[in-house]
């Protein structure tokens, strides 16, 4: 398995612990909360929103792309300040 299947393995898994958990059905974030410069859109989205919204689409779309892979990934180490435990669990299930 690359890197992309890998990554697109891990997307589908994050999927699916939100649909579990009630979290992946919910009404996109206002047009203007995308125009945050604040990590993790954290002044405009809950996490949720933002791994829903942002994050996932991105990386669906590099792995799509065949993309090139970031140097590093610091979403499980700096998800936007305080978050639950179950919002931290989410997050750090993305390895980038």
């Amino acid at each position: 398995m690359n890197v992309h299947e890998a990554l697109d393995d891990a997307l589908r898994d994050l999927e699916t612990t939100m649909e579990a958990a009630n979290l992946w059905r919910m009404e996109p974030p206002p047009p203007d909360a995308y125009d945050s410069v604040a990590p993790f859109c954290v002044d405009t989205m809950a996490l949720p929103q933002w791994l829903r919204f942002v994050l996932i689409p991105r990386l669906d779309a590099l792995v799509e792309a065949r993309g090139s892979m970031p140097d590093k990934c610091e979403v499980g180490t700096s998800g936007g300040g305080p978050i639950s435990l179950r919002q931290a669990s989410l997050a750090a299930s993305v390895a980038c």
